[in-house]
């Protein structure tokens, strides 16, 4: 996925920082990026907060990056 890749660096992450962030195994995270396996809702939950995005954003629904307002 493009934008997945696109947003982590923009974020000056590494794959190793996002495992970090997400507990995705790297080698996981990278098949990810690459389309060789889709992430699961828990994945996408996690991904989307660490890189502060929607959803919707990564799965293509929208071309907006900023996430909608968060329960606290």
């Amino acid at each position: 996925m493009l934008r997945l890749q696109n947003l982590r660096k923009k974020r000056g992450y590494t794959q190793i920082k996002m495992q970090m962030l997400t507990g995705i195994d790297q080698s996981d995270y990278s098949k990810l990026e690459n389309g060789k396996r889709y992430m699961t809702f828990e994945q996408c939950i996690k991904i989307a907060k660490a890189l502060d995005t929607s959803m919707d954003y990564l799965a293509g629904l929208t071309d907006e990056k900023v996430p909608y307002p968060r329960k606290k």
